[in-house]
């Protein structure tokens, strides 16, 4: 039975017989929260460029020593699906955030992730959020989940609260190393960053 993850909360990725998680995917989610209102306001909201599709991108940040090095090679998202070491790979973009289960995943073969990365970082941003006024306050069920290499949910962390609203990127969670062993930290932080790079320096 998957672990289900509150804030903050910290997990060896070690299965029940001891050994360590070996090629995992990471599941992220999101759906647009449903409109309130009657006929008349769904009218109004369907000329407001606020209510079109949310796109929310998802991207992992390959930290050496905890800090993002090379923005370029180390960013693996829509934009750059696979790490130079074929250790992470991105599954492709989602543009809506329709439909049930995972909208984009990333697969992680931690076997071969080189040894000066510590900290994969798992970061969504909505694209172009200002210009279209949008927001995680117009997101429902988000979450991140990580399955092991038979396809079994591990563990996962539902991300519920009105600290999102008015914020436009998300710090999902971050699978790290220490002491030579994988963890997952849920991390679980809004912020306000418009775009990738803004959201990368952080991690500088």
């Amino acid at each position: 039975m998957a672990i289900s993850l509150s804030k903050g909360q910290k997990i060896n990725l070690q299965k029940s017989d001891g050994n360590g998680l070996t090629k995992i995917t990471i599941g992220l989610g999101w759906d647009v929260a449903k409109k309130k209102g009657g006929f008349f306001s769904s009218l109004l909201s369907s000329f407001s460029i606020a209510d079109s599709d949310i796109d929310c991108d998802a991207s992992v940040f390959l930290c050496k020593n905890g800090k993002l090095v090379d923005e370029k090679e180390d960013i693996v998202s829509y934009k750059h699906l696979t790490h130079s070491s074929g250790a992470v790979r991105h599954m492709g973009d989602n543009l809506t955030g329709e439909g049930d289960g995972d909208d984009e995943q990333v697969v992680v073969d931690l076997t071969r992730v080189p040894a000066e990365y510590d900290r994969l970082v798992f970061v969504v941003n909505i694209f172009m959020a200002e210009m279209r006024s949008q927001h995680f306050g117009m997101i429902d069920n988000a979450f991140i989940r990580i399955c092991d290499e038979k396809n079994q949910e591990f563990c996962r962390y539902d991300m519920v609260g009105k600290e999102y609203e008015n914020m436009t990127a998300l710090i999902f969670g971050e699978v790290y190393k220490h002491n030579g062993a994988w963890k997952f930290n849920a991390i679980g932080q809004a912020t306000k960053d418009d775009d990738i790079s803004s959201l990368a320096r952080r991690f500088r």
